[in-house]
């Protein structure tokens, strides 16, 4: 009979293990992704509506159309805001986590 040891990951090793695999999807991996129009675009232009569409208001944004504004490399333009995106929403996420876990600490607390 064997005894199996169950071992203990530190959290803030698996917030970053997550976190490099994020990176790397967005960053490496989101190069390789379709550069077909989504399903919506698609519809729209078999069905002979996408001329009449405009653009939207974040149409002229740093990191509008999937690519980074002023960076010339479309490689480069679109790993670059993949990262950039991933890291404000690991950023959020993980601020988020932070102020829930407080709360519920403090709440056992009273």
């Amino acid at each position: 009979m064997s005894t199996t040891t169950k071992r203990h990951v530190p959290f803030r090793w698996v917030a970053v293990g997550i976190a490099v695999v994020a990176l790397l999807l967005a960053g490496v991996v989101s190069y390789y992704a379709s550069a077909h129009p989504d399903g919506l675009e698609y519809v729209a232009g078999k069905t002979g509506f996408l001329d009449s569409a405009s653009d939207h208001g974040a149409a002229d944004g740093p990191l509008a159309d999937y690519g980074t504004k002023g960076v010339d490399n479309e490689r480069l333009s679109g790993g670059l805001a993949g990262v950039i995106g991933t890291v404000v929403v690991l950023v959020l996420a993980g601020g988020l986590a932070l102020v829930v876990r407080r709360r519920a600490a403090n709440s056992d607390e009273a």
